[in-house]
């Protein structure tokens, strides 16, 4: 059993019900981030939530940096989200959003950090997205915090043969940490970029599996001989460098 890493996320435990979890509970996956990078803001800070999903992820993000969140998702309706946002009282601290990632049109530098927890990997795995489609919207100093689900390492191009019965199609968009922190790419605004196996992978999916979801269900089929043998959840950290005087 892992040693995890438990801290802010135990607050949160009333979400961890079918109606909020949409996949390994992102607020666990989170919580290890933050714990590793803390983001310490105040409202008239910016941090958008790419991929924010139900907005749990927004409202975890919100109360444990003090930042206004810019949440983000386009599987999920704004006008579902601005319901629940209401009923947390969270109006004007969450601002829902419906942009697409390949085409954000926020101002540039207009965010401290963004932060994207289990949806990544569904449309960043290219050359240049990062510096091109990210980092221009990130302030100087400021930081990119992303959690995806991965490869325990790359197989040599077979994950889609070792994971096709789990995920068919999307077989080809899991990949290990080296091959992430590649195609992040090392460009001169970057200070650095740190990609590592998340220690809460085992609780998030635990968590998940014991959920009463279709999905969940789906999973628990293969997640002793597919998902526990050869996947992980993978961090990245970014930070953007600072404006030299």
């Amino acid at each position: 059993m892992n040693n995890f890493i438990i801290t802010n996320s135990d607050k949160y435990t009333k979400f961890f019900t079918p109606d909020f979890l949409m996949g390994p509970n992102c607020i666990r996956i989170l919580d290890e981030l933050l714990t590793a990078y803390p983001l310490t803001f105040s409202r008239e800070n910016k941090i958008l939530d790419l991929g924010c999903g139900k907005g749990i992820t927004s409202l975890f993000i919100a109360n444990e940096t003090g930042a206004t969140i810019y949440a983000n998702n386009f599987w999920v309706t704004t006008e579902e989200n601005i319901s629940r946002f209401n009923e947390w009282d969270m109006n004007g601290i969450l601002i829902p959003s419906y942009e697409d990632a390949n085409c954000l049109s926020f101002e540039l530098e207009i965010f401290d950090a963004i932060i994207s927890i289990d949806a990544y990997h569904y449309f960043a795995g290219k050359e240049d997205f990062f510096a091109e489609k990210i980092l221009p919207f990130v302030k100087c100093g400021g930081y990119v915090l992303i959690a995806i689900p991965g490869i325990k390492e790359e197989f040599e191009g077979q994950q889609e043969v070792l994971l096709k019965d789990w995920l068919g199609d999307e077989s080809s968009l899991f990949h290990s940490c080296a091959w992430w922190k590649n195609i992040i790419g090392t460009k001169d605004e970057i200070e650095f970029v740190n990609v590592w196996e998340l220690s809460n992978t085992e609780l998030a999916w635990t968590e998940w599996l014991k959920q009463e979801h279709s999905f969940a269900k789906a999973d628990s089929v293969h997640y002793e001989s597919i998902i526990r043998k050869f996947t992980t959840f993978i961090g990245i950290a970014v930070k953007k460098k600072r404006l030299k005087n």
